[in-house]
């Protein structure tokens, strides 16, 4: 239920949970001089304390600021675990609402999961486009990218170390996924990420690379964007969509059932729809199901 410690600059970590499917996300440890920041928690109790026991290792002390990426649990769960007298919890404006309106849901998806408990906690602190906090030698600036994987995401970006934590805007070795947010956006959130030239990006799942992540995100979304102009004018459902795609090396993506998630927001948008607007995502996450070969999702949390 451990996570791997990778050093990426000095006092700053990525906090890396394999395989990076489904509920299992990786974390950031940015050590100051006067607080610790922790981009992202856990899905599970267990890995919460896990990631707990990596942050007291590193930097043993009361004054920390917990930044969520976005509020889907498995970033979030584990957020009363961290949180405590001496811990700001931050997250994107947006944040508390959805934390609200979705609480534990997400776990009903994976009933047999042992998740331990995991209370929904809300930031005591919110950051609408941007915000720079100071840890004491380090800083690090909350960016949010606009309506990308969420409607609530922001990214975490040290310009000395020129690392940055992406969340879920970025998949390393996995599909990306853009159901509850939106394709057209996510385009525009690595746009906007590849202007910092980053040298280090930490994705919310898969192993730690550079830029060359915010590529290949970027040549998976245009390829389902273009999957979906095609579905459509051949009046095709999204799963139908996926079925006939040659999915060339995107097959060798971790849960790319995905695919059928990520074309239903493609036929939205491509049809004219609001960017974020909601989708329900039953029908889809079932579609996933079936285009899985109606195996269940794993979730290895």
């Amino acid at each position: 239920m451990s996570g791997t410690v990778v050093t990426v600059a000095d006092g700053v970590h990525a906090y890396v949970q394999a395989p990076g499917g489904w509920c299992v996300n990786n974390a950031g440890i940015v050590v100051g001089q006067d607080a610790v920041l922790v981009v992202d928690t856990a899905a599970t109790e267990k890995r919460a304390l896990a990631l707990r026991d990596a942050v007291d290792a590193l930097a043993h002390g009361p004054r920390r600021i917990v930044v969520s990426t976005h509020h889907h649990g498995d970033h979030t769960f584990g957020n009363h675990v961290l949180a405590g007298p001496h811990t700001h919890l931050v997250s994107h404006e947006r944040g508390p609402g959805e934390l609200l309106r979705r609480g534990t849901a997400l776990q009903s998806l994976w009933p047999d999961v042992d998740w331990g408990n995991t209370p929904t906690v809300l930031p005591t602190f919110t950051v609408g486009e941007s915000a720079t906090l100071h840890l004491g030698g380090v800083t690090a600036r909350l960016v949010h990218p606009g309506v990308a994987h969420t409607g609530d995401d922001l990214a975490v970006w040290l310009p000395e170390q020129r690392v940055l934590f992406a969340g879920d805007l970025v998949f390393s070795g996995a599909a990306p996924f853009v159901l509850m947010g939106s394709l057209a956006g996510s385009l525009e959130a690595l746009a906007r990420l590849r202007a910092l030239r980053p040298r280090v990006v930490v994705g919310g799942h898969g192993p730690v690379g550079g830029p060359e992540l915010l590529d290949s995100v970027e040549e998976y979304l245009r390829w389902v964007s273009g999957l979906a102009e095609r579905g459509l004018a051949d009046g095709l459902s999204p799963l139908e969509t996926a079925r006939r795609a040659d999915e060339g090396a995107f097959s060798k993506l971790l849960d790319r059932e995905r695919l059928v998630g990520n074309l239903h927001r493609a036929f939205q948008e491509a049809a004219g729809g609001v960017l974020g607007a909601h989708i329900p995502s039953t029908r889809a996450m079932r579609e996933m199901v079936a285009f899985n070969g109606g195996r269940p999702l794993k979730c290895l949390a």
